[in-house]
């Protein structure tokens, strides 16, 4: 299996422990022998980590109210 089809296609699904036994196998075997994969993971994980940090930032007040005005003002032009 290349390198693409073990880490990539599985990766998000490797971070969230919902693998089969078997796929999880072969890529923790995988990773043992694959640095640039290893690699590819960490960058991954961070990525990930920061991106859930910024997604928990409170949106201002204001903003919100603007932005649903701005949604009900779309939704009623659809009508």
């Amino acid at each position: 299996m290349l390198c693409k089809e073990m880490i990539m296609d599985f990766l998000a699904d490797y971070l969230d422990g919902t693998l089969s036994s078997d796929i999880l196998a072969d890529l923790e075997r995988h990773l043992q022998d694959c640095t640039p994969c290893v690699a590819y993971l960490n960058t991954y994980k961070k990525t990930r980590d920061l991106t859930g940090q910024a997604a928990r930032v409170e949106m201002p007040e204001e903003m919100k109210v603007r932005l649903r005005e701005f949604l009900l003002k779309q939704l009623a032009k659809g009508r």
